[in-house]
């Protein structure tokens, strides 16, 4: 399987990692802690040296109770950083953005990969972007607007939902000039969903894998509150178990790519899991 973006062909021969890098003051898990550019530059160096695949570059909080970042602050925040990574590393950079005018900018500054939430609902200007400038597009499955997504009534059959909401996006995407070889497809674990959909999602992932079986599909689990509620409520900082175990059994049932705040022990998790399916 191979993944296009604007700058290279990723072949994905095994699951890639994809290392977060926020900055934002507001993130539910490492809010303030890369908005300084030194500091973002040496956890991207960081990332890369662990093993990182990819690195998603956010510059808007998506927790429950954040409130939308205006285009101009967006760029502020991420552009820079797109630049100064772009500059000194050769690793595919993905800009975690909803909005056409933010992922235009941050392609120009290296960026080659557009990370959408919305899965072109917000924005459908995402996608020709992402065609004019031959960037790699990940459309994820969630409900409801910014300020609802995290409250909006969950669907009655979730693997009905994701599987149409592709769909639905794939046809967007390709409308604009997208083709296929360009996307990816993230579940959305933690948006619009109840604490037994994400858990049913991952553990029957294969049902979307083989419905969309040219495309690479993404989780993203890390440190998500369903951990908590699983485990007594611990706080983000204490997920990195429960972080682990969503990434092992994702990858058992064909995630290709995996987001994740935690690099190094995720990427030995991900070749163990691999190994043993591989066996």
């Amino acid at each position: 399987m191979n993944w296009k973006t604007s700058r290279r062909v990723i072949g994905i021969e095994r699951p890639l990692v994809m290392g977060i890098l926020n900055v934002t003051p507001d993130s539910f898990s490492d809010g303030g802690r890369y908005t300084d550019i030194d500091r973002a530059l040496a956890h991207a160096e960081r990332m890369i040296a662990e093993g990182a695949d990819i690195i998603d570059i956010g510059g808007e909080s998506t927790r429950p109770g954040s409130e939308p970042v205006s285009p101009e602050d967006e760029v502020a925040r991420v552009v820079p950083v797109i630049s100064a990574i772009a500059r000194r590393f050769d690793v595919p950079i993905s800009v975690d953005t909803w909005k056409a005018d933010v992922a235009e900018r941050a392609a120009e500054a290296g960026a080659e990969i557009i990370n959408d939430i919305s899965g072109l609902r917000w924005d459908p200007r995402l996608a020709a972007v992402a065609a004019e400038t031959g960037t790699g597009l990940v459309l994820m499955h969630s409900r409801g607007d910014f300020g609802t997504m995290h409250s909006t009534e969950p669907a009655d059959d979730i693997f009905a939902d994701v599987t149409a909401d592709h769909r639905r996006a794939i046809s967007a995407a390709g409308e604009l000039g997208v083709s296929a070889d360009h996307i990816a497809l993230d579940i959305g674990i933690g948006f619009g969903k109840t604490l037994e959909q994400n858990l049913q999602l991952m553990g029957g992932l294969k049902r979307i894998v083989d419905e969309f079986a040219e495309l690479p599909v993404l989780v993203g689990a890390s440190r998500k509150s369903f951990i908590a509620k699983v485990a007594d409520g611990i706080p983000a900082d204490e997920r990195l178990p429960g972080s682990l175990a969503a990434a092992a059994i994702s990858v058992v049932n064909g995630a290709m790519i995996l987001r994740v705040h935690d690099v190094k022990e995720t990427v030995q998790a991900v070749r163990v899991a691999t190994a043993i399916v591989n066996a």
